[in-house]
């Protein structure tokens, strides 16, 4: 690997090209403010890189739903589903990290939400993010 190169890139693990259709959920003090569509650049255990349908705002609480290319049991359909925080973002181009993480299981319908789901999940990680922050905050003080 070139020195330059390795001296001047901000990633402490390795990323593997996989562009994938995900969904996303942005939240703000618990609450959804934007839901949208894109694509995966790529992945790595610390982050994913994206390209969204809408611009995504640097430190923002983000929940992606990725579809995943290999099937359960060699027929059911998974997801990647990431909860992290935008680390950084260039137009429709941003980079989460991957604060959690866990596989689900998807329907085999593709179901277009008319709003985002409400499910409470990226909600309450959220908060944790946010009560976690107050409390090193108020223990520096």
């Amino acid at each position: 690997m070139d020195l330059m190169k390795k001296s001047t890139d901000r990633r402490n693990k390795q990323r593997f090209a996989m562009q994938r259709e995900m969904r996303y959920k942005l939240a703000e003090g618990g609450v959804v403010i934007a839901a949208g569509n894109g694509q995966t650049v790529n992945i790595g255990s610390g982050g994913v890189a994206f390209l969204a349908d809408g611009v995504i705002p640097p430190g923002a609480c983000i929940e992606l739903s990725i579809s995943w290319p290999v099937l359960l049991d060699a027929s059911c359909p998974m997801r990647l589903i990431v909860f992290g925080r935008v680390l950084r973002a260039n137009g429709k181009k941003a980079v989460c990290s991957v604060d959690k993480y866990e596989f689900r299981t998807q329907s085999r319908a593709v179901q277009m939400p008319t709003a985002p789901r409400t499910d409470g999940m990226l909600q309450r990680w959220s908060d944790g993010v946010r009560k976690s922050s107050l409390k090193t905050n108020l223990a520096g003080v």
